[in-house]
């Protein structure tokens, strides 16, 4: 994955998405030769050259200050997530710490997976990989752990399995761009990972649906999510999604739960799919 091409495709999807109007500027009526705003525009209101806008939407971006970056994110309305990604892919890669070998999950994390009785608990890896699991998640979300070692990621469970549609409904295009978005944040966090670039690249050649979200370029940082499941066995299942991160731990990203709320007909629904 280019890091150049992707700072320059980054700039100019979010040009593309504001129109004159919504920045302040007077549209003559002119017909446009761009979507969204010109470069010259783009330059204007960040009070930077055109020439330097250009060398950075050129994906040039290791000369320019953090204050250049800052003044182009706020002309492009970018947010935090979106703010924290421009400054981390237009710098020069540093040296990237090994993602060590997830396959192996250390006793203690299985000890705490298992006691999670009525929340779906999951070890996921810095490339999705789910490398720990409790058996509440297996019974809600289907038999990943029958797949293949290469596609048991939350990638390919979402973006391959017919299950995850028919569990997510009407829901489903909305966990895949929040999964798309934040992988571009793991993207931006663990530049020259050559195994997260590898399992990106391979997703966009599997999956139309995910070429299509990624070439939009969404970024946003998982945080807490509500999503309504629809169980083949127990009906609607509302859970609420914490991404726990684990920093001292390199070769993982975080522990994923799916918690029900207290008392509610989700949190018996749980019990029942536990006792099975």
């Amino acid at each position: 994955m280019d890091d150049r091409i992707e700072l320059s495709e980054f700039l100019k999807s979010r040009r593309a998405r504001l129109r004159p109007e919504d920045v302040g500027l007077r549209d003559y009526g002119r017909a446009r030769r761009v979507a969204g705003l010109r470069r010259e525009e783009l330059a204007r209101l960040a009070g930077v050259s055109i020439a330097h806008y250009t060398r950075l939407e050129q994906g040039k971006g290791d000369s320019v200050s953090d204050e250049i970056l800052g003044a182009v994110g706020a002309a492009l309305r970018l947010d935090t997530d979106e703010l924290t990604y421009l400054h981390r892919v237009a710098r020069r890669p540093q040296p990237c710490a090994g993602a060590g070998d997830p396959s192996e999950v250390p006793l203690g994390f299985r000890h705490l997976l298992a006691s999670f009785v009525t929340t779906p608990a999951l070890v996921i890896g810095r490339h999705t990989q789910i490398v720990g699991w409790n058996q509440l998640a297996v019974v809600v979300f289907g038999d990943f752990p029958a797949l293949a070692e290469n596609r048991r990621t939350l990638s390919h469970l979402l973006f391959t399995e017919p299950s995850a549609r028919l569990l997510h409904r009407t829901g489903w295009e909305r966990a895949a761009r929040e999964h798309v978005g934040h992988l571009r944040v793991l993207l931006g966090r663990h530049r020259g990972d050559a195994g997260l670039a590898a399992h990106i690249g391979d997703m966009r050649e599997l999956s139309a649906d995910f070429a299509r979200i990624w070439a939009e370029h969404p970024v946003a940082r998982l945080r807490s999510r509500t999503y309504v499941l629809h169980h083949p066995v127990v009906g609607e299942l509302t859970l609420h999604r914490e991404l726990i991160t684990l920093p001292d731990e390199p070769s993982c990203c975080g522990l994923d739960l799916y918690a029900a709320e207290p008392g509610s007909a989700t949190e018996q629904a749980l019990k029942e799919l536990g006792s099975l």
